[in-house]
């Protein structure tokens, strides 16, 4: 019989862990998605977007920064935000420290848009997510999830203004 301890295959608690962590992975997104896009019209990338502008100091944000924080590549950002621009919530325009780059700006109405949005989706992260795990679990989820962001790639993203800490 062969041994399949070298094979690279995953089995037992090694498994259990990877699946339920590739589940969450699959349906978290999908969920997000369904509740922004039925209650506000927008998706979780480009709610993900008007959130991180405003965020930003002076609402803004060059595009190259926002891609990393999104992981996104610069082409999908830029069809996300020329969707958010054809509705009047972002503008951008070449950064006058440097015209190699665009900035992206956060318009009023993108606040506005941002602001009506985050209620419903900080109801449904505290549904699927938060609600579900006691303070330590939540703790620990950080952790872990820290974590494994260090083992994808040495720069953090995008983390919280300290005053939401």
């Amino acid at each position: 019989m062969a041994d399949d301890t070298n094979s690279g295959s995953l089995s037992g608690d090694e498994l259990e862990t990877w699946a339920s962590l590739a589940t969450v992975l699959e349906w978290l997104p999908a969920a997000l998605d369904a509740q922004l896009l039925r209650e506000a019209g927008i998706t979780h990338f480009e709610y993900g977007i008007l959130f991180a502008l405003g965020n930003a100091p002076d609402d803004t944000l060059r595009m190259s920064v926002l891609a990393s924080y999104a992981n996104s590549t610069l082409s999908r950002l830029s069809r996300a935000v020329l969707r958010l621009e054809g509705r009047g919530w972002v503008t951008r325009r070449p950064d006058p420290a440097d015209g190699r780059f665009t900035l992206a700006t956060l318009t009023a109405d993108g606040r506005r848009k941002c602001r009506e949005a985050t209620p419903g989706h900080v109801d449904t992260v505290n549904r699927l997510v938060l609600d579900a795990l006691t303070a330590t679990q939540q703790k620990q989820l950080r952790a872990i999830n820290r974590s494994i962001l260090r083992a994808i790639r040495a720069d953090e993203g995008w983390q919280p203004p300290r005053g939401d800490r």
